[in-house]
């Protein structure tokens, strides 16, 4: 059996590990120029769904290093005021941990085939039941099975169904990384938080490794390559609906909207990584009517888009990922037939990846200040 993945995202990358460690040939095609084309995303809370999936595509000899690149999640969930006085509560939080979305994607990459500046502009079925995915440059490939794990804008799902589009909540935000100093340490309350500002929310969270990530590939998985990243705070302030940063930097577009702040959290601003630094518009795709059975599937964001706000965008990308290569191998040992194995998938991912996504969105309303919030 032979898989071809476009797009070399989390949930497209996790499944080919799922795969290739069950001898299933897969090759990724992905539509960026290079694999460090873009920076690639922050810190992640996987939940123990998400996190046990990951672990159930990844080789069992890199258990160990996942283990020790990953950090706890914890935070008491309130509300707070710019000066950091407990204002409300946003309710208990789900158990989970955190991993550094840029670690763990280059942990997903290690000995995978992956073809760069293969952005996909259609497909056809052919005639022995084998799909051929084409490309903008480059030579076409055949498949048995073409997943479509190309994200939002998904150009395998405006083929498969083009029914399903994204929708624009409207909010914008503003997300960054700063290093994690003695100084910002010390803000316990406010990782988990929501500080509510006037027409504004900032939401912090802390990427505390358990170990270095490069460090620990050095000594568990020489194999392995891991970016040398340190701990830092992950930072996102979410805008009034359409709002934008007019002509200013990401950093300055908050910063105008901190005045009066604690000087703490104007310094976590101030002190960020500019190159990390960027706007954000939160689109959902919402799954509808399921397309008819072929050999043509999508997972992740490409069929259930969520909002973060929902803390599980990625837990379901790693679900689809780990479910769809369990049978996928169900196909490859014979007991059940390919197209039998793939609906098996999509009947029970389309059911939860909608609840994944209402779910997201009904927690939207609680991190946004002004008049969505009402």
């Amino acid at each position: 059996m032979r898989v071809s993945v476009a797009g070399a995202g989390l949930g497209g990358l996790c499944l080919a590990q799922g795969l290739r460690g069950a001898g299933i040939e897969a090759e990724v095609y992905e539509r960026d120029p290079a694999i460090s084309a873009r920076f690639q995303g922050y810190r992640l809370v996987l939940s123990p769904v998400g996190f046990e999936a990951l672990r159930g595509c990844l080789p069992p000899r890199w258990h160990p290093l996942l283990d020790a690149i990953v950090g706890d999640a914890y935070g008491e969930r309130l509300i707070l005021d710019p000066r950091l006085n407990q204002i409300g509560e946003l309710g208990p939080g789900r158990p989970g941990i955190v991993v550094d979305r840029n670690v763990l994607r280059h942990l997903l990459l290690t000995g995978l085939t992956v073809r760069t500046g293969a952005a996909l502009t259609g497909y056809d079925v052919l005639a022995d039941g084998k799909v051929e995915a084409r490309f903008a440059h480059g030579d076409p490939a055949t498949a048995d099975l073409l997943v479509g794990a190309d994200g939002v804008g998904s150009a395998v799902r405006a083929v498969l169904s083009p029914q399903t589009t994204p929708t624009d909540t409207g909010v914008r935000f503003v997300i960054g990384r700063t290093p994690l100093t003695e100084r910002f340490a010390g803000l316990t309350r406010a990782f988990g938080s929501k500080i509510a500002g006037d027409g504004v929310s900032l939401l912090l969270g802390a990427m505390r490794f358990r170990t270095p990530p490069k460090e620990a590939a050095e000594e568990l998985a020489p194999e392995v390559t891991l970016p040398d990243v340190r701990d830092y705070v992950r930072w996102a302030m979410i805008l009034p609906p359409n709002g934008s940063l007019g002509a200013t930097t990401p950093q300055e577009a908050v910063l105008s909207r901190m005045a009066g702040w604690h000087s703490d959290l104007r310094a976590i601003i101030e002190q960020s990584d500019p190159d990390n630094s960027t706007l954000l518009s939160i689109r959902v795709v919402e799954p509808r009517e399921r397309w008819a059975p072929g050999p043509v599937t999508l997972l992740g964001d490409a069929i259930h888009a969520t909002s973060p706000t929902g803390g599980n965008g990625a837990n379901t990308a790693l679900r689809d990922a780990d479910l769809l290569r369990r049978c996928l191998i169900e196909a490859a040992e014979g007991r059940q037939d390919l197209l039998g194995a793939v609906g098996d998938y999509e009947r029970q991912m389309l059911t939860y990846g909608a609840e994944a996504v209402r779910h997201s969105l009904d927690a939207l309303p609680a991190f946004v200040q002004g008049p969505a919030s009402a």
